[in-house]
């Protein structure tokens, strides 16, 4: 290849790399058009609030600390991860999701040169994001060690994931989670309602594409999460995003 065309090549590689990012306030952050979430998340500086609102999350509810090891299921293309480094800096943080796209742009931006930020495709069947995935089974948990995590952070994930697969994902958090370690995830909650329902009609939200809703009964996702080993710490209903309710936990005692 001549110096002229390897030029070239580079700076054509420069600008499409570029079109993935955009750097605001000293945070590369992903290009609008990656970002998940509603419309209003393409405005970079309410893009940056809602990361750093997420961060400040982990420390006003969760107690995080530099010292914490977060798990963070779910994590897209990083937004709690970019909120922890503007307002904490580094910590033991590990990113996952079914999505290796996110993965990959995570892993090029963020833990290239944060390298206490890791990031893992967790190649697992989702019916909406990884249809090529690995389902679940008996056998089913994460790569991590027991009493590894000290904080488990889900947002917009049992949202989009069934019922089968959330109560294998609270089964291995009782395992990987310290004693001490707290839970915080969102999903559809309501009363009055059958105990599970993907995509319901009549709801609030127009449902694109499979399990865009997961929505629980209130009692219902109470009994599975005191089933599964936990206490329910606090319970906020319809705050988050579309929605949504928050639920943290902590494992009970003994």
């Amino acid at each position: 290849m001549s110096p002229v065309a390897n030029v070239i090549r580079k700076a054509i590689r420069k600008t499409l790399l570029r079109k993935e990012y955009v750097k605001v306030s000293g945070s590369i952050i992903p290009s609008p058009d990656r970002r998940g979430c509603g419309p209003e998340f393409r405005d970079d500086n309410f893009y940056l609030k809602s990361a750093e609102g997420e961060a400040n999350r982990l420390m006003n509810h969760l107690q995080c600390t530099q010292k914490s090891r977060v798990l963070d299921v779910g994590c897209g293309r990083g937004r709690l991860p970019i909120g922890i480094l503007r307002v904490m800096g580094e910590i033991d943080y590990t990113g996952i999701d079914v999505d290796r796209r996110s993965i990959d742009w995570c892993k090029r931006y963020i833990e290239r040169n944060h390298p206490c930020f890791q990031f893992k495709h967790l190649n697992l069947y989702n019916e909406r994001y990884n249809k090529s995935g690995v389902r679940i089974d008996e056998d089913f948990h994460f790569e991590a060690g027991p009493r590894s995590v000290d904080i488990i952070y889900l947002l917009s994930v049992f949202s989009h994931t069934t019922e089968r697969d959330m109560r294998a994902y609270l089964k291995d958090f009782s395992r990987i989670l310290d004693d001490r370690g707290k839970i915080f995830f969102t999903t559809f909650v309501e009363r009055d309602v059958p105990n599970v329902s993907i995509n319901p009609e009549s709801y609030r939200l127009k449902c694109y594409g499979p399990l865009h809703i997961v929505r629980y009964n209130k009692d219902y996702l109470f009994s599975i999460l005191n089933e599964s080993g936990y206490s329910i710490l606090s319970f906020t209903y319809g705050m988050e995003a579309d929605g949504q309710s928050a639920i943290y936990l902590s494992k009970k005692s003994g």
